[in-house]
C-alpha cells in the first residue's frame, strides 16, 4: 500500500500511484517555475508559501480526476498548476485580512514583510496563472472566471456578514460554499474537462468537487476546537479566539440554553466576552467547547457531505481512481475524530 497525497491518503494500486506522484512532482516543478520574475525580489515573496509546503489537495484531486480521461493529456499538470496558483493567491490576501503572523508554520508574508507586499505578491500569482490557464482555452478559462467570482463573492459574503433576518448558519455555508466550494469543483472539473472525460463524467466529478470542498473546510472548523494543532497546522481555537462563527459556533447558538447546565451557560458567557485578550478565558472556553454537544453535531454534518461526496461517485466506473476519491472522503472523516 502506497501513500500519495494528503492526509496520508492510501493508493493500492500501483499504475495509479505512479500517474499520480509523476503528476503532482511535474506540478510542483512547474510551481517552482511559473512563479519566477525577472525582479529577484517577487521571485522571493511568491516562492514563500510554495516553499513552506502544504497539502497540495486541489492538484491531487485534478490528477485524480484526470484518471477518468487521458491522464497524460498535455492540459492536466497546468489546470493544477493553475488551481494551487489561485489558491495559493487567497492565502496571501487572507492572512492580510486576517493578520495571520504564520501560515504553514512559517511566518506569513505580511509579517515577514508587509500588509502592501503580500497584496500585491497575491495579484502576481494570480496573474501568472491567467497565463498559464490562457493556454488551455475558452472552456477553462470560462471556468476559472466564474469559479475566482464565486470565490471573492464568498469572502465579500463572509466580511460583510449575514443580513438582518438571514439565518447565521445559512450564511455561513453559503461563504464555504464560495471560498472553498469553488475552487475544489473547479480542480475536479478541470482535470477530468482536460483528460477528454465523457461530459456525464465531467458533471458528477464537479459535483464531488463542491461537496467534498464544504466538507474539507467544515473538517477544518472542527479540528480547529478538537485538535491539538498538528492536523489543521493553527494553533487549536484560533477562530474562537479570533471570534470566527464557524459551525461548531453556530450550531451552539441554534441549540436551546439548558438552563440547568452549568457547562452550557458558562460557555455561552464567554463567547460574549473578548477572548483575545485573556489567554485564561480563551483555554475554558475552548475546553467547555470540547465537551460541548455542539462539537459532536458538527463532526456529523461533516460526515455527511463527505458521504454526499462519495454517493456522487456511484454511477462512476469502479476503478482506483474512483476507490481513491472515496478515499478522500474517510479521510475528512478520520480527521474530525
Amino acid at each position: 500500500m502506497t501513500v500519495v497525497g494528503p492526509f496520508g491518503l492510501s493508493v493500492q494500486d500501483r499504475d495509479l500511484t505512479s500517474d499520480v506522484q509523476a503528476g503532482m512532482d511535474a506540478v510542483e516543478a512547474s510551481l517552482t517555475e511559473t512563479v519566477k520574475s525577472d525582479v529577484p525580489f517577487i521571485t522571493v515573496t511568491a516562492s514563500h508559501l510554495i516553499e513552506a509546503g502544504g497539502k497540495r489537495f486541489r492538484p491531487l484531486l485534478v490528477m485524480l480526476a484526470a484518471q477518468f480521461g487521458d491522464p497524460y493529456a498535455p492540459g492536466v499538470v497546468p489546470a493544477a498548476v493553475v488551481v494551487e496558483l489561485t489558491h495559493l493567491a487567497t492565502l496571501y490576501h487572507d492572512d492580510v485580512m486576517d493578520e495571520a503572523p504564520v501560515r504553514r508554520g512559517a511566518p506569513s508574508a505580511n509579517s515577514r514583510w508587509d500588509n502592501s507586499v503580500a497584496i500585491l505578491t497575491g495579484d502576481f500569482l494570480f496573474s501568472r496563472a491567467s497565463q498559464v490557464l490562457a493556454d488551455l482555452g475558452p472552456a477553462a478559462v470560462r471556468l476559472q472566471a466564474d469559479a475566482f467570482e464565486r470565490l471573492v463573492t464568498g469572502q465579500i459574503l463572509e466580511t460583510a456578514g449575514p443580513r438582518p433576518g438571514d439565518d447565521p448558519l445559512q450564511h455561513y455555508l453559503d461563504v464555504v460554499a464560495g471560498k472553498t466550494g469553488s475552487l475544489v469543483a473547479v480542480a475536479c472539473h478541470l482535470g477530468a474537462l482536460m483528460s477528454g472525460a465523457d461530459p456525464e463524467a465531467v458533471e458528477i466529478l464537479r459535483q464531488y468537487g463542491e461537496r467534498m470542498g464544504t466538507a474539507f473546510q467544515l473538517a477544518d472548523d472542527v479540528l480547529d476546537i478538537a485538535s491539538d494543532g498538528h492536523e489543521s497546522g493553527k494553533t487549536p481555537g484560533t477562530d474562537l479566539r479570533e471570534g470566527v462563527p464557524t459551525l461548531p459556533i453556530l450550531l451552539l447558538h441554534q441549540m436551546p440554553v439548558d438552563e440547568d447546565d452549568a457547562e452550557d451557560l458558562r460557555l455561552r458567557e464567554l463567547l460574549t466576552l473578548d477572548l483575545a485578550s485573556d489567554d485564561e478565558l480563551h483555554a475554558e472556553a475552548l475546553k467547555l467547547l470540547r465537551r460541548h454537544p455542539a462539537l459532536e453535531r458538527a463532526r456529523r454534518d461533516t460526515l455527511r457531505y463527505a458521504e454526499e461526496a462519495r454517493a456522487l461517485l456511484a454511477p462512476l466506473p469502479d476503478c482506483p481512481a474512483k476507490a481513491a476519491l472515496q478515499g478522500l472522503c474517510d479521510a475528512v472523516a478520520i480527521r474530525t475524530m
